[in-house]
């Protein structure tokens, strides 16, 4: 790294850092959750509430950890690392790696499916599709081999447009509720239990990505207090949106409505200021796919970076440009983003490739566990096992691992059984990359 270069110096302060969770986290799907809850009723908000306390204690799991293990960047990768050894570190940098470029193709196809309201060729014309799709990608490709600082500026403005629609949703809404969209409170066919239980495996996967803030950590200005601030409030601020956005859409869209709409908070909007805020919330849709795109293709380049820092990756992916950056990583996870997107527009293919998605999300749940338990283990390691701290600390780990081998179970078993094969299938990978390294005695 060339330090004598002052762009290299400039690193996330609080504000980037915090849209970096929260543009993460709020992507595409939030727009469209309502409607997949409106089958539920309003019992679908109890289902936000058990997932927000989940999220929160995964939050403050990795709001600890950026204290315990400051200044390397890597976040649940590194802590698997200190916690369990190489192995563990390299499943979880591994899986997490798959999961963000298989991620960042659904987010590009999103992309282009919302520009498509504003220009309908998208939707007429594959070729056209797939090249503005390319396009976008290797801009933001671009945009983050420009510096951290670069690639922050452009997370704060477009999390900053993202929330503006859900915001005026949230709060504008609540003025138009009508309570007689809440009753019966349960619309399903389900227990209570049941349906709660439902509703929080639909939403959990709103909040992967609280864990952001602590993988470009070596990029972060005083990153001992920045990224548990950023990481606390990022998920604080998400909560609220999501669950204030929940109750105001279903409040003012009937029940048989909401589950057949494409568009839940535009058709919300419609109902209140007319068919002009349509438009307004659709292109608050494209900003939030732009901004999670962007954020998650800083991420895609970090998680190979730290990994390869240890030499649990090959080396090409640590070599870092000018500015600081690791630029060749990048643009390799982006070249398989971009053929993952481009078999989505191939027929044949599209279902595979969103059963891979599916699959990446489990592989995100994994590392989640793994922080868990190293913060744990940490814990027993460093503190005295005793007092309120450690007691809690403990409580803490114990309420997150059990919230994320919950959730691990709701992706059900046939998602959990082909993500363990390939987590597996990293293995040769790993023997390959440890070939030259002597034996343990």
């Amino acid at each position: 790294m060339n330090e004598s270069n002052p762009e290299v110096k400039k690193k996330l302060g609080l504000w980037m850092s915090m849209a970096l969770v929260v543009g993460n986290m709020i992507g595409s799907g939030v727009f469209f959750l309502p409607a997949s809850l409106g089958a539920y009723g309003g019992i679908s908000i109890l289902g936000w509430i058990f997932s927000a306390v989940g999220a929160f204690f995964l939050a403050l799991v990795f709001s600890r950890l950026s204290r315990l293990v400051p200044d390397l960047s890597g976040g649940p990768y590194v802590y698997a690392r200190v916690g369990f050894g190489e192995f563990a570190g390299f499943l979880v940098a591994w899986g997490y790696w798959i999961s963000i470029w298989c991620t960042n193709a659904g987010i590009a196809v999103a992309l282009v499916s919302y520009l498509s309201v504003f220009f309908p060729i998208l939707a007429e014309d594959p070729l056209i599709a797939v090249l503005v799709g390319l396009a976008v990608i290797w801009l933001l490709t671009w945009v983050n081999t420009r510096g951290v600082r670069s690639a922050g500026r452009v997370q704060l403005i477009t999390t900053v447009l993202k929330i503006t629609p859900l915001i005026v949703i949230a709060l504008g809404g609540l003025f138009y509720l009508d309570p007689a969209n809440f009753v019966p409170f349960n619309l399903s066919d389900r227990s209570d239990f049941s349906a709660v239980t439902a509703t929080a495996t639909l939403t959990l996967f709103a909040f992967l990505g609280l864990e952001c803030a602590t993988i470009p950590a070596a990029d972060v200005q005083d990153p001992e207090t920045t990224i548990p601030r950023a990481t606390i409030w990022g998920t604080l601020i998400t909560i609220l949106v999501y669950i204030l956005g929940t109750v105001a859409v279903m409040g003012i869209v009937p029940p048989q409505e909401l589950q057949q709409s494409s568009a839940p908070f535009a058709d919300a909007a419609a109902r209140i200021w007319g068919e002009g805020a349509r438009q307004l919330i659709a292109a608050g849709v494209v900003i939030s796919t732009f901004g999670a795109l962007n954020g998650w293709i800083l991420i895609q380049g970090q998680i190979p970076l730290a990994a390869a820092k240890d030499r649990l990756f090959p080396p090409i992916f640590k070599k870092e440009n000018k500015r600081g950056m690791p630029g060749i990583g990048i643009a390799i996870s982006s070249i398989l983003v971009s053929l993952l997107m481009v078999m989505n527009f191939t027929r044949g293919l599209a279902a595979a490739f969103k059963f891979m998605i599916l699959l990446s999300t489990l592989t995100v749940l994994v590392p989640y566990l793994f922080s868990a338990a190293t913060f744990a283990l940490l814990s027993l390691k460093r503190g005295i096992r005793s007092g309120k701290k450690f007691w809690g600390s403990m409580v803490i780990a114990l309420i997150a691992f059990a919230y994320s081998l919950w959730a691990v179970a709701g992706s059900g078993q046939e998602t959990v059984y082909w993500g363990f094969l390939l987590l597996m299938a990293g293995i040769p990978f790993y023997v390959w990359l440890k070939k030259d390294k002597p034996p343990v005695e």
